[in-house]
Parts: C-alpha cells; sequence; structure tokens
C-alpha cells in the first residue's frame, strides 16, 4: 500500500465539513485545515466559527484562517506544512498559482456539478432552477482559472421533482464526501488521470441573492415552480399581496389561465396563481412575523385575503 498522503483541507460551510469527516475517516493525515474568518450570525451578531472550523477543532486539528492567501506570509506559513496534496471544497478563498504550486501533488476541488456545467458558485440551485435531469460531484485539479482545471472524478445522481436546494445539498455533500476519499486514494497510489474540460460546454452559476427570489409572474410557472425549489431553504422566493411580503416554501404544478399573478383559485389543497404561461399552486406560506404552514391553516383563518381575482404585485 501507498504512504498515507499529508493533507491541508481548506473549506467552510457544511457541505465542505462532511468532506472533511469522511477524509479524517480515511487512513490519510489532515494535518491542518483552513477556513474563514469567525463571521457575526444570529440576532446577536456574534462571531460563529464555520462548521468545517468547528469540526476541526472537535478533532483537534490546527486551524488558520487567513483573510488572504495571496501575501507571502501566509504562503510561506503553508509550505512550512509541506502537504502531499491540498483538498479545497467551497472555502471562499480565492488560491493563486503560487499556493496551487505548493503541495507535491498539487490541489484538488470537489465541485457540487457535473463540469464543465455549472462552474461557479450557485451549481446545485443553478441545476434546479434549469431543470437539469441530473447532476453530480466532479473532483477536478485546481489551476488558477474558476472552476476549470481537469476532472478527476465524476459521480451523478437524478434530480428529483421534489428536490429542493437543501435536499440536493445534503445528497451531494454524501456523494461527494464519499468520491473524495476514493480519488485521494487512487492520487496516493498514482492512478488518477484528468480529463480536460470543454469550455464550449461551460455555464456559469451565478451567486444567489435575496432580490432574485422574489417571484416573477410574468415568468412560465415550471420555471417559478422550479426556482422555489432551487431557493429553498435559502434565500427563499417570496412575493407581495396587498402590501404584505409572503415567503413561498412549496408549489406545484396547475391548471389555470390569467393575468400574471392573478389569484385564480384558493382552497384548502392551495392558493393557485396566474403565471405568464400556465399556473402555479402555492401550498406552503409563510406570513410576516409567523413560521411556514400549509395553506390550508391559512385559508381557515385569513380566506379573504386571499380572495380570487386579487393579484400579486
Amino acid at each position: 500500500m501507498n504512504p498515507a498522503l499529508r493533507i491541508v483541507f481548506a473549506g467552510t460551510p457544511d457541505f465542505a465539513a462532511e468532506h472533511l469527516e469522511a477524509l479524517l475517516g480515511s487512513r490519510h493525515q489532515v494535518i491542518a485545515v483552513y477556513t474563514q474568518p469567525d463571521r457575526p450570525a444570529g440576532r446577536g451578531q456574534k462571531l460563529m466559527p464555520s462548521p468545517v472550523k468547528q469540526l476541526a477543532v472537535a478533532r483537534g486539528i490546527p486551524v488558520r484562517q487567513p483573510p488572504t492567501l495571496r501575501d507571502a506570509e501566509a504562503q510561506a506559513a503553508l509550505a512550512a506544512l509541506q502537504p502531499d496534496l491540498m483538498v479545497v471544497v467551497a472555502y471562499g478563498l480565492i488560491l493563486p498559482q503560487a499556493v496551487l504550486d505548493i503541495p507535491r501533488l498539487g490541489c484538488v476541488n470537489s465541485h457540487a456539478s457535473l463540469l464543465p456545467r455549472w462552474r461557479g458558485a450557485a451549481p446545485i440551485q443553478r441545476a434546479i432552477q434549469a431543470g437539469d435531469g441530473e447532476t453530480g460531484v466532479t473532483l477536478m485539479r485546481m489551476e488558477a482559472g474558476l472552476d476549470t482545471g481537469p476532472m478527476l472524478l465524476k459521480v451523478t445522481t437524478p434530480i428529483g421533482a421534489g428536490d429542493t436546494g437543501g435536499s440536493l445539498h445534503d445528497r451531494l455533500a454524501t456523494l461527494g464526501a464519499q468520491a473524495l476519499v476514493e480519488g485521494v486514494e487512487a492520487l496516493a497510489a498514482g492512478t488518477l488521470e484528468g480529463e480536460v474540460q470543454d469550455d464550449a460546454l461551460a455555464t456559469y452559476a451565478h451567486k444567489l441573492s435575496k432580490e432574485e427570489a422574489r417571484i416573477d409572474w410574468r415568468q412560465p410557472a415550471t420555471f417559478i415552480e422550479r426556482s422555489i425549489r432551487a431557493f429553498h431553504p435559502w434565500p427563499i422566493s417570496h412575493a407581495s399581496l396587498a402590501g404584505e411580503t409572503l415567503k413561498v416554501h412549496q408549489a406545484q404544478p396547475a391548471e389555470g389561465r390569467g393575468e400574471p399573478g392573478q389569484i385564480l383559485a384558493a382552497s384548502r389543497e392551495g392558493l393557485t396563481v396566474a403565471c405568464g404561461e400556465g399556473a402555479i399552486r402555492l401550498t406552503r406560506l409563510q406570513l410576516p412575523g409567523g413560521k411556514p404552514l400549509a395553506f390550508a391553516d391559512l385559508y381557515n383563518s385569513r380566506r379573504k385575503q386571499f380572495a380570487p381575482g386579487l393579484r400579486f404585485e
């Protein structure tokens, strides 16, 4: 068996923490963890460690949180670790070429799409929103471009009609973590060869924003329904009705025609709203200051607020 690798892991959110957990369960040695600086969070805006930092601290792994890896001091500190490999998963910092050149076996990245489709910040949500039939995780060798490096390993999963950004995130985190351990073992053995990406097939997954999650009722119902699933649990689709902003947590395709944003029907089954093409039935909503509720519960107490003929702004 080949010698165990000395690995530096760089990542920040839950998706990355699941990958780190898998690496820590392998025979290879994680000698240090890099993660984003602690950020204010919650109502008290207390500084909170990232999920990756929390896991590393619990396991006794040294943690480093430089604000950048572009300065010579940070690069020298990384080089002093003498890593065989650097594994990067949703880290959030750009790695300059000087950093990519430090590990003996280079740097690899686990990216939540089937590259070259959906390079960029929000590949999971964009795949759902676009109506892709499948997605997956690609382990790639990193280079200076954004998600442009040679592909080393891919795992795939279908996107179901009920998948949300949250459910697909969790499934891909598990699949990606398993693929990472397999890929690292193959790198240690020298049996993994990269496949160059076809740039002509590349698409870009723009970062999500709360502004984008405002429903544009002029869009086709199919696109709106996919967006609602893609933007759950964040930033959550929303729309205004009679001056109130309602968050839409669940919806399904429906029959009907009318002016975009017009309420066509309301019943315990849901609130049917006309779109640019077709209609959609909203089945789980959240009123300002309230919690998410099945529309049946809202319909019983606030029927007049959702009368047919009213129109979302």
